[in-house]
């Protein structure tokens, strides 16, 4: 098991949220954090607390990105004519891994991305093993006919925890998505509170 695959089990307890809003996950059993000080009294966050507390649960949730991948994605973001934090959303959908997850095709983030590493995924008829891969709208992304019997695809998507969001249009009997339009926070179906808004200002600040 990677670093990377085993960090998702204390991300959550990290955050105290359930931020995938997975049944198994830890904070569903116990709401501290890991490690012996887990269990200390919370103190209440400063304002950098709570916007580095912001950017790191969005940089989580997208499998645990690098602060290097983040910072660089947000970079882009800031470049771009319009509201920064909704721009960063709609950049970090538009990855190839988020999108496989999105749409059911794998359990998890982190399937999702070594799905793609390991060159299940096509994007318009061409095979991409390069997870941060950028969609966009009008790709029809399918899974390759040598994968189609995998195991991990039926036992996604019998999920019920998640829905697909409307911005992707999924056909499950070919495996196949396409990228309707590059969604908006709102579009965006996280279990928990997400606030791009906060990460603006870390950035802004540091």
């Amino acid at each position: 098991m990677t670093k990377r695959t085993s960090a998702k089990y204390k991300i959550d307890r990290r955050m105290g949220e359930n931020i995938w809003g997975r049944p198994k996950s830890p904070v569903n059993k116990r709401e501290y954090g890991p490690g012996q000080h887990g269990q200390r009294r919370k103190n209440k966050l400063s304002d950098f607390g709570t916007q580095l507390r912001a950017k790191q649960k969005l940089k989580g949730y997208y499998g645990d990105l690098t602060e290097k991948q983040f910072r660089k994605i947000y970079t882009e973001a800031e470049r771009v004519k319009g509201d920064t934090g909704e721009m960063l959303v709609g950049l970090l959908e538009r990855r190839l891994d988020a999108v496989v997850y999105r749409a059911k095709l794998v359990p998890t983030v982190f399937a999702a991305r070594q799905f793609v590493n390991h060159g299940h995924v096509t994007v318009n008829g061409q095979r991409v093993n390069i997870a941060s891969y950028r969609v966009k709208e009008g790709d029809i992304i399918a899974v390759r006919d040598k994968s189609r019997q995998l195991a991990i695809i039926a036992e996604a998507i019998a999920l019920t925890e998640r829905d697909v969001p409307d911005y992707l249009e999924v056909d499950n009997s070919k495996l196949t998505v396409k990228f309707v339009r590059t969604p908006g926070l709102s579009d965006v179906p996280y279990p928990v509170v997400m606030e791009p808004n906060l990460v603006v200002e870390y950035y802004a600040k540091n």
